[in-house]
């Protein structure tokens, strides 16, 4: 199960003051806690309760209990058979705790969620018993013979395990759900949908469980009245991370979720914040990383709205966050269907965006100048953007984010760096059929910054991509200016085939078919 990842310190810190009673169980069962080398990487979880809320602490203990028994797979395949009993009784702890410490705070379970707990327990049990016996025999023979009940017993708690997590999280889900949907306070409503945002944020598979509990439906429903606005932005926050399974999208469909985020997209009484919030679940529904978007046939009815709402925030955008929100849903949007491309033509989106890229405090990341460049890109395609760009000094900016470098050497910023240097490159090429842009971009010296980047693996960051690019880039440029480049880079970089350019500033020496 994955759990929210937080600094290693921070949640040892956290866990530290909890390890007691887990401790203490397995020493009054006499058992003994071996000191081996990996016994530092135990992860140990009390009864009590945390000042985290009563869902995130169970949501830790499953995810412990989870990784505990694969521990113990990868033990029993050793042959530790001490180490298999220790951890097997760590974990028959685990599980009591966690189902007691859930049965205190939950008090409507179902019967069948009890059948599941009644179950768990019972083949917890019985498989320390199993693993004691085990460690009580030193011969091979008869452990080779227990090994095989021993992991049949091992994949059965882990079944039952599942299957009562999977009962939890959907009885939460609904609870939750139940709340939102019958309360009028917005405190309470609040409260649920707080709730529903950290378990999104566990997983695709919690997400798939609340899209299937109505989850959707629910936070729309809230979109819909006026009572509510103050809670728009974190409702919407909360749709953007359901939204990222199939389960969500297709609830969003039923209930013209698009019609909705349209509407709110478009009316100016919203705060800049719900805007911002809107335009982030439209970035998600349309993210080409997606496989699942081709049913949104209500998104190409409200396309020329939304394209529209999102370039005027774009354009009065008081932050980065804002622009970058805005920026990334136009970005993906201009994947999704063509036509968005004219449209933003139409609307002079072209000027807005190179404007706001000369504005530091707007356009402050690699990430969101990716944004730009993608649209850009995306848009170089069209007859007319040529026009456009000189018009807005783009072909400058284009040059710029040539020399885009990561600041801090994290490797999501050094990616979004790459994305920013392959794609200008890009969009140059497509733009240097126009003989305007191509000597433009020549008076800017582009011909020598790409000779560089295709020469220097550091300042590509190393990237075949921007590599691959920044040839087709020169190559379309020393069409229009050859005397631009010196004899030993014409014969290496332009006048071989682009797969024998690329092996050489590659230093490549496989063969391609």
């Amino acid at each position: 199960m994955h759990l929210i990842q937080v600094d290693s310190v921070q949640r040892w810190m956290e866990d530290l003051k909890l390890m007691t009673d887990c401790e203490c169980m397995c020493i009054l069962q006499s058992k003994p806690i071996s000191i081996e080398k990996d016994e530092q990487n135990e992860l140990i979880l009390s009864s009590q309760y945390s000042t985290c809320d009563n869902l995130q602490l169970l949501l830790k203990r499953a995810w412990i209990i989870s990784t505990e028994l694969t521990r113990i797979a990868q033990k029993l395949e050793k042959n530790k058979w001490q180490r298999v009993h220790s951890m097997t009784v760590r974990v028959n702890c685990h599980v009591r705790s966690m189902i007691n410490e859930y049965n205190t705070f939950n008090r409507n379970s179902s019967e069948e969620m009890h059948q599941f707990e009644k179950l768990l327990i019972d083949k917890c049990s019985e498989f320390t018993a199993f693993t004691e016996r085990c460690i009580q025999t030193e011969d091979e023979q008869i452990l080779k013979s227990m090994k095989s009940c021993v992991n049949e017993t091992l994949t059965t708690v882990a079944q039952y395990f599942g299957q009562l997590i999977e009962l939890v999280l959907t009885h939460e889900a609904q609870n939750l759900m139940r709340q939102i949907e019958l309360s009028d306070s917005v405190y309470i409503t609040e409260s649920a949908i707080s709730s529903l945002f950290s378990l999104t944020q566990e997983g695709a598979h919690l997400c798939r469980i609340i899209a299937k509990e109505g989850g959707v439906v629910a936070l729309f429903k809230i979109c819909r009245q006026d009572c509510f606005r103050c809670l728009y932005p974190q409702t919407l926050r909360t749709l953007a991370s359901i939204c990222c399974v199939e389960e969500g999208m297709h609830q969003l469909e039923k209930v013209d979720g698009i019609l909705c985020l349209a509407d709110i997209l478009t009316d100016n009484t919203h705060s800049e914040a719900t805007h911002a919030e809107a335009a982030a679940v439209i970035a998600q529904i349309t993210s080409p990383h997606l496989t699942f978007t081709q049913h949104l046939s209500s998104f190409l009815e409200n396309m020329e709205e939304i394209v529209t709402a999102l370039v005027k925030l774009c354009q009065e955008a008081s932050s980065g966050e804002v622009f970058l929100l805005a920026s990334a849903a136009l970005a993906n949007i201009t994947f999704f269907d063509t036509m968005a491309c004219e449209i933003l033509l139409q609307l002079n989106a072209m000027k807005i965006l190179l404007a706001a890229c000369s504005d530091k405090h707007i356009v402050d990341t690699p990430y969101s100048r990716d944004q730009v460049v993608t649209i850009l890109a995306n848009m170089s395609v069209l007859d007319h953007c040529a026009s456009e760009i000189i018009q807005g000094n783009g072909v400058q900016l284009l040059m710029e984010m040539l020399f885009e470098r990561s600041s801090s050497g994290n490797s999501a910023e050094v990616a979004a760096c790459e994305r920013v240097q392959q794609k200008s490159a890009v969009t140059l090429a497509r733009l240097s059929r126009d003989p305007e842009v191509a000597d433009a971009a020549i008076k800017l010296s582009c011909i020598p910054r790409l000779i560089k980047l295709c020469r220097s693996p550091p300042e590509r960051n190393n990237s075949d991509s921007v590599l691959v690019a920044c040839l087709a880039a020169l190559r379309r440029l020393a069409v229009m200016s050859p005397d631009g480049l010196e004899d030993s880079d014409f014969q290496q970089l332009v006048k071989p085939r682009l797969v024998d350019s690329f092996l050489l500033c590659t230093n490549m020496e496989e063969s391609f078919v």
